[in-house]
């Protein structure tokens, strides 16, 4: 089944044509990467994805039921966890806390299944958000998605400003979200991590969609990589 399929998005802000006919889908069980330079589209996509910026025209569906225009919340009703850049979370409040903030729905993902998978929010638990470094922030963040157990989970940017060791710690949880059945879409810059755990792979260029396939594949590329920075709004084409 689809988790999630977007279909020829058109999005502006104000009279600036931001996307031009975005399409992606992620299907159930598997890690979509939507990788692009900084200013490519990304977060606009991930905008209208989950209702905070309304498509001009195209349509979104989550589980095959069409979710155009729904604000945030019908959204994550409809079981989308969302991870936004910045991490955003509540800087006066401790960690234990900031994790009784979603309501918890029945799943696998529970505070005492976070703390497990993320020892380093156990240790601070009575900290404020506001004294955990920026990679604890993020793990934070996710874990704070994943107790709404979630059959969709977006997160937007999640190694920004990370040390690739936390990198690291972050991705795995992403992988062990995806274990449990969770759909995973990933926006990021940071196409190496990105390409390791993902299945497949969007790259978005000036708001079209200039490539779309295998993660490893276009991972291996060295030169379609190392474009990426610079992409031209060409379809790519892995043979040639």
């Amino acid at each position: 089944m689809i988790a999630l399929r977007a279909d020829a998005i058109h999005a502006f802000y104000g009279k600036s044509h931001i996307l031009h006919g975005v399409s992606l889908e992620v299907r159930e069980g598997e890690i979509v990467a939507l990788l692009g330079r900084n200013g490519a589209g990304k977060t606009t996509t991930l905008r209208c994805l989950i209702g905070l910026t309304r498509p001009r025209t195209g349509s979104v569906a989550l589980f095959g039921a069409d979710v155009t225009g729904f604000p945030p919340y019908r959204i994550a009703e409809a079981g989308v966890g969302y991870v936004p850049e910045g991490r955003r979370i509540f800087a006066n409040l401790t960690v234990d806390e900031n994790l009784l903030v979603p309501v918890e729905r029945p799943g696998p993902w529970t505070v005492k299944r976070v703390y497990e998978a993320f020892p380093r929010l156990a240790e601070r638990r009575t900290n404020k958000g506001g004294q955990l470094s920026g990679g604890e922030q993020e793990m934070l963040s996710i874990a704070r998605a994943l107790i709404l157990n979630p059959k969709l989970l977006m997160l937007d940017e999640p190694s920004q400003g990370l040390a690739p060791l936390i990198v690291e710690d972050v991705f795995r949880i992403v992988v062990a979200a995806r274990r449990e059945g969770v759909s995973v879409l990933l926006v990021e810059q940071n196409v190496r991590a990105a390409v390791e755990i993902a299945d497949r792979a969007y790259v978005l260029d000036d708001g079209r969609i200039v490539y779309e396939g295998d993660a490893r594949t276009f991972g291996a590329d060295e030169k379609r990589v190392r474009e990426l920075a610079g992409a031209s709004a060409e379809k790519w084409d892995m043979d040639g």
